[in-house]
């Protein structure tokens, strides 16, 4: 009986040794969801998305809040493409169905 993770090549039927190819893998790219200020999304409102959508504790929610506040940006997450692009939308819907214009970008870590 033979293993294959124990050959270093493998023969094919015509008794050609075919070697094993590695394959390296490679992390995914991370992209930052910002929230980003503006003047009339009340900051309860932010802290309340930062707990709730991003999972933040209610002191990095604030913490967050105040650097969006301050700065004019924060990050609220870093995450593969296709959850930051989610967590993005979902910011964009819940300010807007209640009447804010919060709004998240995604930028590149």
């Amino acid at each position: 009986m033979r293993y294959a993770f124990c050959m270093a090549g493998r023969e094919d039927a015509d008794g050609a040794v075919k070697e094993r190819v590695d394959v390296k893998r490679q992390e995914p790219t991370l992209y930052m969801v910002v929230l980003l200020n503006d003047d009339y999304t009340p900051m309860p409102f932010v802290v309340d998305v930062l707990e709730s959508l991003f999972q933040k504790s209610p002191a990095e929610a604030y913490r967050i809040m105040m650097q969006v506040h301050l700065n004019g940006r924060g990050v609220a997450g870093v995450y593969a493409w296709e959850i930051a692009e989610t967590k993005a939308d979902t910011v964009a819907s819940l300010a807007s169905e209640a009447g804010y214009p919060l709004k998240a970008t995604i930028e590149e870590a």
